[in-house]
């Protein structure tokens, strides 16, 4: 309906288009708070070791089953404008840390749902906002002191922290040989920048194929293109591979306007077609010349210049991704040349083998053996498609957390310890402040502790029992460590059985569920435009659409 009001006299005075909707005050709050915690809740069963999985099926009938919190958001279609901030929460945390999504969502729920409760209180929004930031701002304080600082050279730890990440998907016993290959893998491609370490993920190519099982994942020292050599007659495997990387097509060049020749003696189209032969040849005698005995082009090659390619013996693979040239020439140290002329030997990259090789039913060309390769190559295999999938995304968040040991080489306590020590801290810190926002700073510690009661709750453990432990725990001497063991079903000190996160992760959970939920409590009105009807008669506006 068209939103009205009236003047002084009575008339009434058309404000807002026919359609739109409106909904203010406490009902716009209740609303956006509702639809936010749907959401919370539609993946807080997923947290955790002892999480459920997801099966989400697309409109096309294509089947996702995961326990990620971004996957799943990322595939759910959102519509209530407040549900699809909770979703970039997920997107962000995703983005940023590469892992902790669940951890972010579920914290902006029970931000939301405790709040709420304060607003059936009469406290004003304003307060609640102000406690929150406070709490937030006291939270990354605490959580900096909890850090404990790790040896970018302790292997073990590396690997303990992205063990953890995996815990609570279905990859079982691999999580080991996974946990190897992030390490590696992050440890080749890491550069050190002035005092900092600089860890880009996208320089790891992860290539799936199904076959095999998960421990038949392996990593590769170079990188892997899902390519085949280009002519039957070259050479299908080389040693001590000397790598031309060109950007340039093998082929004679089109004029760009239409043009005639007019040839007057039959031995002048003789002459014709051996000119564009030799210029074939002429290229590949510049990679002959260079010393390459093998040729990655990123365009097209010409049928007769495989053909002199072949008799030269050089492995060839053509219209190679521009990002794959990227990662060979990264990996093998070569230069990518767009100019045949300016190709050197010295401008050449170097591998110990050039193979191609079959996977399942593809042929895949191997550059491996790199002598320090800033680009590498990960292998995923399994025996389902849906499960390459899965391991897919599990390799990606113990990429992520071995990387952000590197950019921030902090660690805290997993399995709930640091949100039950934080919660605590929180509470000391609430009764300093005083007034309506010790309130707020209370509820902020309360949802806190969400984590480890739905940890709890997932294992199906008594949550009553196991917070009063664990509160219990906190309190004594060095009991920050203390958190949920979900597979012995009591309280334990964590970071003696290995589960330990990176800081920056439980720091960008707590900074981006803060902000979410107190931008979605700012929120008192909610004006919603209807949607634009198409004219009668077709897209003209006249009958049949003329």
């Amino acid at each position: 309906m068209a939103y009205l009001t009236q003047t002084q006299s009575g008339e009434p005075v058309l404000i807002l288009k026919e359609g739109t909707g409106r909904s203010r005050g406490r009902e716009a709050q209740r609303n956006n708070i509702m639809a936010a915690k749907v959401i919370a809740e539609a993946i807080r069963s997923t947290l955790g070791p002892r999480g459920m999985d997801k099966m989400l099926v697309s409109g096309i009938g294509d089947i996702t089953i995961t326990n990620d919190g971004a996957a799943i958001l990322d595939e759910i279609d959102v519509q209530h404008p407040a549900a699809k901030m909770i979703v970039e929460v997920a997107k962000t945390q995703d983005d940023m840390v590469g892992d902790g999504t669940t951890t972010a969502v579920v914290l902006s729920g029970e931000l939301l749902k405790e709040a709420e409760e304060l607003l059936e209180q009469n406290i004003h929004p304003t307060l609640i906002v102000s406690g929150y930031r406070k709490a937030a701002q006291r939270a990354m304080e605490v959580l900096d002191k909890m850090g404990i600082t790790v040896d970018l050279d302790d292997r073990e730890t590396l690997k303990k922290v992205a063990v953890t990440s995996m815990g609570s998907k279905a990859v079982g016993t691999a999580r080991e040989h996974f946990a190897d290959i992030a390490v590696d893998a992050v440890k080749q491609i890491a550069e050190k920048r002035g005092d900092k370490w600089v860890v880009d993920i996208d320089n790891v190519q992860i290539v799936k194929k199904e076959g095999k099982s998960l421990q038949d994942t392996e990593l590769v020292s170079g990188i892997i293109l899902d390519k085949e050599v280009a002519h039957s007659g070259m050479p299908k495997s080389l040693k001590q591979a000397q790598i031309a990387l060109v950007n340039t097509p093998f082929e004679v060049e089109k004029t760009e306007v239409s043009a005639e020749i007019r040839i007057r003696d039959p031995t002048q189209i003789k002459a014709f077609l051996d000119k564009e032969t030799n210029m074939l040849k002429g290229m590949v005698e510049k990679v002959k010349k260079a010393k390459a005995n093998v040729l990655i082009c990123q365009k097209g090659i010409d049928d007769m210049a495989q053909h002199f390619l072949a008799k030269e013996g050089i492995l060839t693979v053509r219209r190679t991704k521009e990002s794959d040239m990227e990662k060979l020439s990264r990996a093998t140290a070569g230069k990518v040349i767009t100019n045949l002329s300016d190709l050197k030997p010295e401008d050449l990259g170097y591998a110990e083998l050039v193979e191609e090789r079959k996977i399942g039913d593809d042929k895949m060309v191997f550059v491996e053996g790199c002598k320090n390769p800033k680009s590498v190559s990960i292998l995923i295999r399994a025996g389902l498609q849906r499960m390459v999938d899965e391991a897919e995304r599990v390799m990606h968040d113990a990429l992520s957390v071995v990387a952000d040991i590197f950019a921030k080489n902090k660690v805290v306590v997993g399995g709930g310890a640091v949100e039950t020590e934080v919660a605590k801290k929180l509470r000391e810190y609430a009764v300093q402040i005083g007034g309506r926002e010790q309130l707020a700073v209370e509820a902020f510690a309360k949802s806190l502790e969400a984590i480890p009661k739905t940890l709890a709750e997932n294992a199906g453990l008594e949550q009553i029992d196991i917070m009063v432990e664990l509160r219990s725990a906190h309190e004594k001497p060095k009991g920050h460590s203390m958190g949920v063991d979900v597979f012995a079903g009591k309280v334990v000190n964590m970071y003696e059985r290995g589960v330990i996160e990176p800081l920056s992760v439980k720091e960008q959970a707590i900074k981006s569920a803060a902000e979410a939920s107190t931008m979605i409590l700012r929120i008192d009105d909610v004006i919603s435009g209807g949607k634009t009807k198409a004219p009668p008669g077709g897209p003209g506006g006249m009958p049949g659409g003329y």
